[in-house]
């Protein structure tokens, strides 16, 4: 069984091409134009075991919003897309990644209905280099949670330095989203009372 999803975004605002193979190695090859975002899918693929590639054109030249935006759609769909009927996968997982002084934590549910809990430290500084307002960390989430049509909650209970908790979010999120997908030898079917996800 091969699980890799594939989708082509393309709006006035930005064209973008995500290419996810679930059952990877890590191997990542990402370009938005957002250098902070991109060490952050990086993070996404290499610590969630998945194969991924990432090409947008984005109008940075307003901002760098519909090209992180659109990129997590369509990030979120090509994940829908490689899971397949979901059958045989552990479906739920959980991780709790630090990052120094950072700590976040992370639940899953692949579940078929997207919802979203977000909390993080307040007081963060409101940018990471030049172009990622720390804001954004959240519309990211919830833009993959749309079209992943999954449940997930992230919690940063700690932290100081923005980058940290920023960071540490995306690892967990990896690791979580990692144990979910994977297949679990004694499942045969499809992880629901209900008989489909």
């Amino acid at each position: 069984m091969t699980r890799v999803g594939r989708v082509e975004r393309t709006t006035k605002e930005t064209s973008v091409v995500v290419e996810l193979n679930l059952d990877g190695r890590g191997d990542v090859s990402v370009s938005t134009g957002v250098g902070f975002f991109d060490h952050m899918l990086d993070q996404l693929g290499r610590h969630g075991l998945f194969d991924l590639t990432v090409k947008t054109d984005g109008d940075l030249h307003i901002d760098s919003h519909h090209t992180m935006e659109d990129t997590a759609l369509a990030l979120g769909a090509a994940f829908r897309q490689a899971l397949g009927d979901k059958r045989g996968i552990v479906r739920f997982a959980d991780a709790s990644v630090p990052l120094d002084e950072s700590l976040a934590e992370v639940t899953v549910d692949l579940s078929g209905r997207p919802y979203l809990v977000h909390s993080e430290p307040a007081g963060m500084a409101p940018m990471i280099g030049a172009d990622y307002d720390t804001t954004m960390t959240r519309h990211i989430l919830e833009s993959f949670v749309a079209q992943a049509q999954v449940a997930l909650h992230v919690r940063v209970p700690y932290g100081r330095n923005a980058h940290h908790i920023v960071e540490c979010q995306f690892k967990a999120l990896a690791r979580a989203l990692r144990h979910a997908s994977e297949i679990d030898p004694r499942q045969t079917g499809i992880p629901s009372t209900k008989g489909a996800l």
